[in-house]
């Protein structure tokens, strides 16, 4: 595995439930599911969705600690993580959600020294917030608040975790996907090399069997993609 990059999604993959979801629900102006469904049907991106919603949380930082500290992740992640470190895998936590809530959460289950690439939630007044995108970019075709395709290095294989809109276009251009949700229905349709999981506990065995060649190898051999295709 020392070839491959793992870019893994947070919200709905390693999170149980929607973060940002969750939050809008708890604290936003009802219109923020008019926005949403701006997003769905793809009349505007996740940058600009986000900065939307975002604006319409009412909250204390009391109140945002307290919410982020209720959410629960796959319990076998934090393993998963150390299986992947101990093959000499490199990995990354990629999501369009907030950095802030991410490191917290993952804090609290142990996982402590991953990279976090994510969207920043500042505070404008006592209970006003805006969102601020470090890792946008105005080439994102997706129009995403984090362009993850930014995320995948030269010179290594990379491997997507993910299991929605955000993650679909980074599973274009990656070498395998591991996928579930609206994912995992994007790469059936659009041809992707993925394997459909559901828990974390799944993925060593499926790491296992990911072809072991060097990072320039450019396709996978046809028992290893009909392998996959009957996970």
């Amino acid at each position: 595995m020392m070839h491959w990059h793992i870019v893994c999604d947070f919200d709905g993959t390693i999170s149980r439930a929607d973060v940002i979801d969750n939050v809008l629900q708890r604290f936003a102006d009802p219109s923020w599911e008019t926005i949403e469904q701006e997003w769905l049907d793809g009349h505007i991106g996740s940058r600009e969705c986000l900065s939307r919603q975002l604006a319409l949380v009412k909250a204390s930082p009391a109140e945002l600690l307290g919410y982020f500290d209720s959410v629960e992740i796959d319990p076998d992640f934090p393993d998963f993580v150390d299986h992947v470190i101990g093959l000499g895998a490199t990995i990354e936590v990629v999501s369009d959600g907030i950095e802030q809530g991410i490191a917290r959460i993952l804090a609290r289950n142990y996982v402590t020294l991953l990279p976090i690439l994510a969207n920043r939630l500042r505070q404008v007044d006592h209970n006003s917030w805006r969102i601020d995108f470090p890792y946008s970019s105005d080439a994102c075709r997706a129009a995403s608040g984090n362009c993850k395709c930014k995320s995948t290095p030269r010179g290594k294989r990379v491997l997507v975790i993910g299991d929605g809109q955000s993650d679909m276009c980074v599973a274009s251009t990656a070498d395998f996907v591991f996928a579930k949700g609206r994912l995992a229905e994007y790469c059936e349709r659009n041809a992707i090399p993925y394997a459909r999981f559901d828990s974390f506990a799944e993925l060593p065995a499926l790491l296992a069997k990911l072809p072991r060649e060097a990072a320039n190898a450019t396709t996978f051999s046809l028992e290893t993609q009909e392998l996959f295709h009957h996970v």
